[in-house]
């Protein structure tokens, strides 16, 4: 994540592995409300992100509500976080009133993120 090209944006950039094996490089640009703790995601007028901060290395703790639908989402870089980490995010994610937890199986390592 960097800041944007205006003062209210960020950039977050990664890279994911599709089923079939491939990595595909995206990237989102969310737009900063002041007042607000939630950011809105450029061309999804009705998704709204809340970051949140953890002492994970490598990864980002996030909730994502739209139309319909809210996620709380542990994206990590390693295939097996550490520990404190999946407690940590089932902690929040528990007092923010989610019931089930799923994990992603991770078979193959993280794509690698190619420089700008």
């Amino acid at each position: 994540m960097a800041a944007g090209s205006t003062p209210m944006q960020l950039n977050l950039r990664a890279t994911i592995r599709t089923k079939d094996g491939l990595c595909v490089p995206r990237k989102w640009i969310y737009h900063l409300t002041e007042g607000s703790t939630d950011l809105r995601t450029e061309g999804r007028p009705d998704m709204k992100t809340e970051l949140f901060s953890s002492s994970c290395p490598g990864g980002i703790m996030l909730n994502e509500t739209g139309q319909g639908y809210q996620r709380f989402l542990l994206y990590n870089r390693s295939p097996h976080p550490p520990e404190k980490c999946v407690e940590e995010f089932k902690s929040l994610t528990s007092c923010l009133d989610s019931k089930a937890f799923l994990p992603t199986p991770r078979n193959q390592e993280a794509c690698e993120l190619p420089s700008n």
